[in-house]
């Protein structure tokens, strides 16, 4: 008789493992339906936006073909040109990703924000689809900067390998910047106050890095700020990986913005289970 209870509390409670397996297998579905429908959103929002896209492209190419085509033939014997290109696609990532962060104050105005914090989707599943979704299309938009910038620069088209793992760079680093939008995002109510906030932190990121001048020729206090700067390791781990020169070494340039995608991604998720409708 005590053998047939021992055999019936087993039993119990393997059905209650196998019940609580299948719970956590139909949350995690549940889960990844949410993070996936998000990210749809915010590609269809992308491609549906015919004007965002023309200048997406608009302006980096103007800064590569100005910039680049007027430095290069003042310097003989240097295609500035190709040592801007990697600076060039770090700034459209740069760009697109950040401003991605704008989404989550709209949605917030119009309502939108409020119904998805209302569902039993968790917060963290809400930031990981905004990111994949803000960083799936800012690296659309940095690899036709890059597919248009190697014929008009003149570089030779890199290994099918450095390609991959300047791809996975450039994913990591656009997650990292979704991240500090959402970040900011998070903070604010509203749309101008955000856009005056990204503006103060685009700009010294990108013209405080080596995305437009090598680092051992800027002046002392320059290469401090440039040193500590996530972009520089970004731009610094394209330009090694697309045209063959690196400051600082792929390893560094990867370890450094890795761990600046994990300090935002804490970031972000505390900050958005704080933020209020």
């Amino acid at each position: 008789m005590f053998l047939s209870i021992t055999q019936a509390q087993a039993s119990a409670r393997k059905s209650q493992q196998a019940a609580r397996c299948s719970q956590g297998g139909e949350r995690m579905a549940f889960e990844a339906g949410k993070v996936y429908a998000v990210w749809l959103r915010e590609v269809k929002r992308f491609i549906n936006s015919k004007s965002r896209m023309v200048t997406s492209l608009v302006m980096p190419l103007l800064f590569l073909g100005a910039l680049g085509g007027g430095l290069s033939s003042m310097i003989p014997g240097f295609n500035y040109s190709s040592f801007l290109l990697p600076g060039i696609v770090a700034m459209t990532v740069l760009f697109s990703s950040i401003a991605a962060g704008v989404s989550i104050i709209w949605d917030r105005e119009f309502g939108f924000l409020k119904e998805m914090l209302a569902s039993p989707t968790r917060r963290e599943s809400l930031v990981l689809g905004r990111t994949l979704g803000g960083a799936t299309t800012a690296i659309i938009q940095g690899l036709l900067i890059l597919a248009l910038g190697i014929p008009l620069t003149g570089i030779a088209v890199p290994q099918p390998a450095n390609l991959f793992l300047a791809l996975v760079l450039m994913a990591i680093f656009s997650c990292f910047l979704v991240m500090v939008g959402i970040s900011f995002a998070s903070l604010v109510q509203e749309v101008e106050t955000f856009q005056l906030i990204m503006n103060l932190v685009i700009m010294p990121l990108f013209f405080l890095s080596n995305a437009m001048l090598p680092i051992d020729k800027m002046p002392p206090w320059l290469q401090a700020i440039s040193t500590l700067n996530p972009v520089s390791y970004a731009v610094d781990g394209l330009r090694g990986l697309l045209i063959g020169q690196t400051q600082f070494g792929i390893f560094l340039d990867f370890s450094v913005v890795i761990l600046s995608f994990l300090v935002a991604l804490a970031a972000s998720t505390y900050l958005f289970s704080k933020t209020s409708i």
